[in-house]
């Protein structure tokens, strides 16, 4: 799934955002999307679904915003999108170029496993984060 790209990515960092986002759920719960009637953390899931690293990256990194103007969107920059058929989509920029040398790369996965894209702009953005 897209959000594992990001967990593993962080992972390579030294950075476990499957135990950092179901800490920080344990001690918040109510500060994050409520749209799976959960009554509690499931560290199994939490961290593979976009709106709970969406909220996690606003509350401990750096919310962004958004905007049309590429420059804006650096290397390790977290990107948020909703899909034309209306599902959450996270990717992370790289520091690999368009063809055209505008925009950014994006590392993502959105069913044909992990690839590097010019696609920031293909779909509505929905988050701009930076993580340490």
């Amino acid at each position: 799934v897209c959000t594992d790209v990001i967990v593993r990515a962080y992972r390579k960092l030294g950075i476990d955002l499957q135990q950092k986002v179901h800490e920080d759920m344990k001690t918040n719960f109510s500060k994050y999307p409520q749209r799976w009637s959960l009554k509690r953390p499931d560290t199994n899931i939490d961290h593979r679904r976009v709106p709970n690293l969406s909220t996690f990256f606003a509350r401990h990194g750096e919310k962004l915003t958004i905007t049309n103007k590429p420059d804006d969107y650096k290397p390790g920059d977290i990107v948020t999108w909703i899909l034309d058929n209306g599902l959450d989509h996270i990717g992370i920029v790289i520091d690999r170029k368009s063809r055209d040398g505008k925009r950014h790369l994006v590392v993502h996965n959105i069913g044909r496993g992990q690839v590097a894209e010019d696609c920031l702009f293909n779909w509505k953005i929905t988050g701009h984060f930076r993580y340490k």
